[in-house]
């Protein structure tokens, strides 16, 4: 028996122990520990694979989808009941459609927390997200833009807005952006198959999941026109630009 080789294995396990219980370090086939707050997605399945098991507060994610209105939005309807709480907003800036206020109504979102906003141009769009997310008004601020320059020091801009803010921010991309590097702790991409929602996820603070998980699609989708209603249901802010 080698007690010399023993003592060093022992060491280096004990080392090893202590690394894994810091932020950030984790075993490759381990979820971390949560670095960050977290709100439940509303599906159990998902938050199983989570760290903290949910959505990160204080970062960004990205949701990546194959179209739009597959139910990209709709499956967030949970986690977005949760972060306006407390009289926080809910910020959509320039989304493909006006979300649909009466399954807003439905999933539990209060209508008059809603903020749409209508930039004049990418770089607005930018701009308007790094200054809601980091006002702290807001508990969650969802996020469409193109692809713009120097995109990548924009995202790691926002990720920091959101930490400032303590916000929840998600990002929408296409299924196309899957091979662009991103600073997003998070990244979970979403197809329709056969009428079923089903997610994966290609980035977490822990190893991929490269299977994919049946999402409840029983949310209505959020992103049809609004009905005719006799006020506005929501703010609209159109044209907002850098000044």
């Amino acid at each position: 028996m080698n007690v010399k080789n023993d003592m060093v294995e022992e060491r280096a396990d004990r080392n090893l122990t202590i690394l894994t219980r810091l932020p950030g370090v984790w075993r490759g086939g381990e979820l971390a520990q949560a670095l960050h707050p977290t709100i439940p997605t509303g599906h159990v399945a998902l938050d199983r694979e989570l760290p903290g098991g949910g959505w990160p507060v204080g970062t960004l994610s990205e949701v990546l989808h194959e179209s739009v209105g597959i139910g990209e939005v709709g499956f967030l309807a949970g986690a977005l009941a949760r972060a306006s709480a407390g009289d926080r907003l809910i910020a959509w800036i320039n989304p493909p459609h006006l979300p649909y206020a009466p399954a807003l109504a439905q999933a539990g979102i209060a209508l008059d927390r809603c903020l749409i906003v209508r930039p004049a141009r990418s770089e607005d769009a930018l701009w308007s997200a790094e200054q809601v997310l980091k006002s702290g008004a807001c508990g969650a601020a969802l996020l469409w833009f193109p692809a713009v320059k120097n995109q990548y020091a924009w995202l790691r801009r926002l990720q920091m807005a959101a930490e400032a803010g303590r916000s929840l921010a998600i990002h929408f991309r296409g299924i196309a952006d899957e091979s662009q590097s991103t600073p997003a702790h998070l990244r979970v991409v979403v197809t329709r198959e056969a009428g079923i929602l089903r997610a994966r996820i290609p980035k977490r603070r822990g190893p991929p999941l490269t299977s994919r998980i049946a999402i409840d699609s029983s949310v209505v989708a959020l992103r049809a026109g609004v009905p005719h209603l006799s006020k506005p249901v929501y703010r609209v802010v159109q044209n907002a630009a850098v000044s």
